[in-house]
């Protein structure tokens, strides 16, 4: 039998629920950041627990303790909680006992981080390789997801396909979807492949625009071109791989590419389908590292932007990226004190414009 859920538009009230199982993990930044990922989904944030976790709970992550905590909060809210969302990834049979326990809808990150890229994905290849991975993420936790999104709706957040598509929960149609989905993307990549060999053959340098979701990638992309690609303030607002032309001065010019933002933790999941945009940050001769340089809290003996250059650089070495790389601290105008600059490091603004030349001037010695 067929379960078929539609898009739609609603607005869900959220609770977060905050794990921490390391030592290096940073409560406030762990908050922050999956609040800033349900906003994004469209979830309205009403509360947020937090549990550092010694003694693993196989069953519910979580401890019972926490548990009934937060089923006595749910139970006597005075606004209705449709979803707790979980910042830990967790199995079919976990999900499922925390919705018992709860009454309500549960997600864990992965299921947040891949329901933004279902909600953003424009392009076919996007749209593609969302849906793949959206059906590698559902056909283990089918079962559990067909008896949990008919009891609380099949809709909203965790239940929306890619643009305005419908979320199949039924394993042999997955099953044979995944198989299409790959054949589809294959072919879509060897095309893009023939496209990027033209490129690698030019004499014109590659230039790739890397780092943390939000940090300005696209719009710096946009003040370097003088293009006007989509761009907002918000995590993943951009899904696509863009390509430009960059207009170095007296008649030079280079191939300048936006790719996906990063995060930590980023799903496998993604990080698989979205293996293409990582490429141009392989063939890449230059990297611009761009980081919002306005996340000054702290976080342990870092600041936040800091933390975010360490999750990015790790991410980049392990796939070989280029060692070739200028890190463009973006978004300066909003610092209230001076910072310090280390070598290898320029500030910008792609709001008011400073450090542009600068910039400009860089690349031309980088490349």
């Amino acid at each position: 039998m067929k379960n078929i859920y539609e898009n739609k538009k609603i607005q869900e009230n959220a609770i977060l629920i905050v794990v921490c199982s390391k030592k290096s993990d940073n409560k406030e930044r762990k908050i922050d950041e999956i609040a800033r990922l349900s906003t994004t989904a469209g979830l309205n944030v009403v509360e947020s627990f937090y549990q550092n976790i010694k003694d693993f709970n196989r069953s519910t992550v979580i401890g019972k303790g926490k548990v009934e905590e937060i089923k006595n909060y749910i139970e006597n809210s005075q606004e209705k909680i449709n979803v707790a969302v979980v910042d830990y990834p967790l199995t079919g049979s976990q999900v499922k006992n925390l919705e018992n326990e709860f009454g309500v809808k549960v997600i864990d990150r992965v299921g947040i981080i891949i329901d933004i890229f279902a909600q953003g994905a424009q392009s076919k290849e996007a749209k593609l390789q969302v849906k793949l991975a959206q059906n590698l993420y559902i056909l283990p936790r089918l079962s559990q997801m067909q008896g949990s999104s008919g009891r609380f709706g099949g809709v909203g957040v965790g239940m929306r396909g890619p643009g305005e598509s419908k979320l199949e929960l039924n394993r042999r149609i997955i099953e044979k979807e995944i198989d299409s989905l790959k054949k589809q993307i294959e072919k879509i990549k060897t095309q893009r492949q023939v496209s990027r060999k033209e490129r690698l053959n030019s004499s014109l340098a590659k230039i790739a625009l890397v780092g943390y979701t939000n940090s300005g990638k696209s719009s710096l992309l946009n003040l370097l071109t003088k293009e006007n690609i989509y761009a907002d303030d918000k995590y993943f607002a951009t899904l696509d791989t863009t390509s430009r032309k960059l207009y170095l001065g007296e008649g030079n010019y280079a191939f300048l590419t936006d790719t996906v933002g990063f995060i930590s933790d980023l799903p496998h999941q993604l990080v698989d389908a979205f293996s293409s945009t990582l490429e141009e940050s392989v063939d890449a001769d230059l990297l611009l590292h761009v980081v919002d340089v306005s996340l000054q809290k702290k976080d342990g003996d870092k600041k936040e932007y800091q933390v975010n250059i360490d999750v990015t650089n790790k991410l980049l070495d392990e796939i070989g990226a280029t060692k070739n790389r200028i890190v463009v601290l973006n978004k300066c105008d909003k610092l209230e004190t001076p910072i310090e600059i280390h070598d290898n490091e320029i500030l910008i603004s792609t709001k008011n414009g400073k450090g542009i030349e600068r910039l400009i001037s860089i690349i031309k010695e980088k490349i």
